[in-house]
């Protein structure tokens, strides 16, 4: 485990663990529901990050010139494989400081080969997170990124955050559509039990707690889209910085709405969080 430590905050990373946070703290309180000791692959804590796609593909399936990879159905039951393949694969910690530290991941799964770099830092500013995907194929593929935290929600939280569009989903949560939306504003009463998927996000977030306020700000490939999931019998809010919608590789009549990047060569993809808190 990687203990870090500035500016107020706490964090428990676990770099053989897909570089998943057990635990992520604020003067003492907790901002993370702690995983304390648990799968973070499985049970609702902490947080992991979602990479070389995000969400949902169906069937497991990612159909890219002319080819079909399939990847193993993570939920059986809805018949889709969710979050990528990084959470499941170690990191290596390259530098380590009582505040900061950076780690590294190389996978190879075609069509995927890619090198990522993870820069966390803590300190009076907030959790400062800069995640990078540099594709080392021969050839042009698609890829993806986010983060997946799981936020205590304690009884009369607020959430606001603009978007342009909320897509719609069918029984097995894969999107079938897009309609209008301003995003949202309000108390649980507006956003609990959501499972959804917002197009157009202002790359900016706050989840107002009794306690303290939160604010989340994405920047680069993470600014435009994010996933919400606030099930009714978990205390935790989940507000998902992504860099493109469900399934989209293989729906490319909604891929204006947060297409996957097809990178060349040595190309990347890049994007950077800001996890602030204020009162």
């Amino acid at each position: 485990m990687l203990a870090l430590r500035g500016g107020g905050w706490e964090a428990e990373i676990l770099p053989d663990r897909g570089a998943a946070f057990a635990s992520l703290a604020h003067e003492g309180r907790a901002v993370l529901r702690p995983l304390d000791g648990g799968d973070p692959n499985r049970d609702r804590a902490g947080a992991f990050w979602m990479l070389p796609w995000t969400n949902r593909l169906d069937g497991g399936c990612l159909r890219w010139r002319g080819v079909v990879h399939r990847f193993p159905l993570t939920h059986p039951r809805e018949g889709n494989a969710l979050h990528g393949l990084g959470r499941a694969a170690p990191w290596q910690v390259e530098a380590a400081a009582p505040e900061r530290a950076v780690l590294a991941q190389r996978l190879v799964h075609p069509p995927f080969d890619y090198a990522a770099r993870l820069e966390i830092a803590l300190g009076a500013a907030g959790l400062d997170l800069r995640l990078t995907l540099r594709h080392l194929g021969a050839a042009p593929c698609p890829a993806g990124f986010g983060w997946h935290p799981w936020f205590l929600r304690p009884e009369g939280c607020r959430l606001r955050f603009a978007a342009t569009h909320r897509l719609l989903r069918g029984p097995r949560k894969l999107p079938v559509g897009a309609v209008p939306c301003p995003g949202l504003e309000g108390d649980a009463e507006a956003w609990l039990g959501q499972d959804d998927h917002y197009a157009g996000w202002s790359g900016a977030a706050v989840l107002r707690r009794p306690d303290l306020t939160l604010s989340l700000v994405a920047s680069g490939d993470w600014a435009g889209n994010l996933q919400l999931f606030a099930p009714p019998e978990t205390p935790v809010l989940c507000l998902e910085p992504v860099s493109h919608l469900p399934d989209v590789v293989n729906r490319s009549a909604l891929a204006p709405l947060g297409a996957m990047r097809v990178l060349a060569p040595g190309e990347a993809l890049s994007g950077r969080l800001v996890l602030a808190v204020a009162g």
